[in-house]
């Protein structure tokens, strides 16, 4: 039986995944893609080369998230939330949003090189010099979550 996630519930499946997936929409495009992101109980995180996605959010700010844990068919739960895309330009801010993404991601990284691939650098010192990377946020406006459990 399908049933709602408490606020609760929703805001430990947002803490603890590591990877949603953002949709973004412009002139008749939809376009959903896998990110790593961290959330503060306020607004996700998140990082990315400019492309399809970062042009999409910047004309059209409005987006969808969706994270998931899924055990089986019968056993998940799912959060679907709606908010603002907001490019962060500030050195400092950026920095910091940086700082908290590699400290998220690190335990789960078993290869230095990923770090590379992934345009995570290792100092957050390092963003704006040596790497073209663009933070953003997304400023959480509604949430809603389901689950089911057998």
């Amino acid at each position: 039986m399908l049933r709602e996630l408490n606020n609760i519930q929703i805001e430990a499946l947002l803490k603890d995944q590591l990877i949603g997936r953002i949709g973004c929409h412009v002139a008749g495009v939809t376009y959903i893609v896998p990110i790593n992101y961290v959330y503060d109980g306020v607004n996700i995180y998140c990082h990315s080369a400019k492309g399809m996605k970062i042009d999409m959010m910047r004309e059209n700010p409005e987006v969808c998230f969706e994270v998931d844990s899924i055990k089986d068919i019968t056993n998940w739960q799912s959060v679907i939330l709606w908010g603002k895309f907001e490019e962060i330009t500030e050195l400092d801010e950026k920095r910091k949003v940086l700082q908290k993404l590699i400290d998220r991601v690190n335990p789960y990284i078993l290869d230095d090189s990923v770090t590379r691939e992934h345009c995570f650098v290792d100092d957050e010192s390092d963003v704006g010099t040596t790497v073209e990377l663009i933070m953003y946020k997304i400023n959480v406006q509604k949430k809603t979550g389901r689950f089911e459990d057998r």
